[in-house]
């Protein structure tokens, strides 16, 4: 139950218990927020929502989530020094993994299957994927044509907002050609599109993939 009486909700939350220490009881997710149908101002530590008697609301104490920021971040100072590559975790496969070309004539098209499967079901899977082989992509080309409809990436931003200009950042030799390989594939592919400012406004951010590209 949340609120008080009469401008309250109740309802049922699966929560996960987590074995660690934290300052806070509980942290509620975006789903339930969701069912709530709640509103949240992080600035007036404040929640609203609908309920049969008019607007229900939970007011959070501006002191004690003070101390509460501050007692997380003395758990562990290290955590909050951590990088993003010390942070890096790669699953390890469950079982041994076979290479399956699906493209006789190209042997870098392959991907990966698990080898514990009987030789029924391995041979059913392969043929399959070999016919769904233009779902795939190795490259940018093979991504070129994507419909803006199925997805697009778009700046949520205020139009009467005054951009922030950031101080210009010079690259090193090798980071400076990467980038520009980098968005000469996305500008061939149509994936992205020169536009001209002003003014400068923010800076070109690189980080290592998985296999340290």
């Amino acid at each position: 139950m949340v609120g008080a009486y009469l401008q309250h909700i109740a309802k049922e939350v699966n929560f996960l218990v987590v074995d660690c220490s934290s300052s806070y009881n509980a942290i509620i997710g975006r789903p339930t927020l969701k069912n709530w149908k709640a509103v949240t101002s992080t600035y007036h530590l404040s929640v609203k929502f609908p309920t049969e008697y008019r607007v229900g609301q939970v007011q959070g104490d501006q002191l004690a989530a003070r101390v509460c920021y501050l007692a997380m971040l003395a758990i562990d100072e290290h955590i909050q020094m951590m990088n993003i590559k010390e942070r890096r975790t790669i699953a390890e496969p469950t079982e041994v993994l076979e290479d399956v070309p699906l493209d006789e004539g190209d042997h870098e098209k392959f991907t990966k299957i698990g080898t514990s499967m009987e030789e029924e079901t391995k041979q059913d899977i392969i043929q399959f994927l070999r016919k769904s082989i233009d779902v795939f992509a190795w490259s940018h080309e093979d991504m070129s044509g994507n419909d803006p409809n199925v997805i697009t990436h778009c700046l949520n931003v205020y139009p009467s907002s005054k951009p922030i200009r950031q101080k210009k950042r010079v690259f090193a030799h090798k980071r400076d050609k990467a980038i520009k390989e980098e968005v000469q594939k996305l500008i061939t592919t149509e994936f992205i599109r020169e536009v001209y400012y002003p003014d400068w406004l923010a800076n070109m951010v690189i980080v290592k993939k998985a296999n340290d590209k």
